[in-house]
């Protein structure tokens, strides 16, 4: 398949700079990375020609597009094969569903375009996986509902509503709950460009995997 035909996010190719340089100071050089909803795999194949040591398990609920994914990454042997992943059904199987697998789960941009029963089953499955002292990253637009919210962001989230009733961007509040719950512990929020947060979050125990 020729690269420049593969289905592309104009989204993901803005957005992968500053979040690969968050990632490169949270990560150790070598990891095992899940990343949920690859989508087109643009995230997965930059951020593992930047990084080597980083490998990286792309995985993505729609099948169709599993071999743009595979496309974009042949040339990369540290990005594995893509395989199917709806976090709402978690644990999984194979790979993806084995406990304490994974230095790292990685998601960008999935939480305000899926209903809210993905954010707890997204925490839960990532306490799973994760190994001890492993970070759950996460990517996206989030609400403060304390009056200082950027209007774009509050007009995203009317947008979303009013295409599907279960999107929405969520309340950072709430999220930061759910993961609490999931037993994760919250690391500071990093403000990226364009109003969007990068969230993470270590699973406790042995083995601080801080870059």
């Amino acid at each position: 398949m020729d690269a420049t035909s593969l289905p592309f996010s104009p989204a993901a190719e803005r957005n992968r700079g500053p979040i690969l340089a968050a990632l490169q100071a949270l990560l150790p050089a070598r990891a095992r990375v899940l990343e949920i909803a690859a989508g087109t795999g643009q995230h997965a194949a930059h951020f593992a020609a930047a990084q080597p040591g980083w490998r990286w398990l792309p995985t993505e609920a729609d099948e169709r597009l599993h071999g743009t994914i595979a496309a974009r990454s042949a040339a990369l042997a540290q990005v594995e094969p893509p395989q199917r992943l709806d976090v709402r059904h978690w644990p999984a199987g194979g790979a993806v569903g084995a406990a304490s697998a994974f230095d790292a789960v990685y998601c960008a941009n999935l939480l305000h375009i899926s209903p809210w029963a993905t954010t707890p089953a997204l925490m839960a499955g990532a306490a799973w996986v994760l190994r001890p002292g492993g970070l759950l990253v996460v990517y996206g637009p989030f609400l403060r509902g304390d009056g200082t919210d950027a209007p774009s962001n509050l007009a995203f989230d009317a947008d979303l509503r009013a295409r599907d009733p279960a999107w929405g961007v969520r309340l950072l509040r709430q999220v930061l709950a759910e993961a609490g719950a999931a037993g994760l512990q919250a690391l500071p929020p990093q403000e990226m460009p364009a109003n969007n947060l990068l969230l993470a979050w270590r699973r406790p125990g042995a083995g601080d995997l801080s870059g």
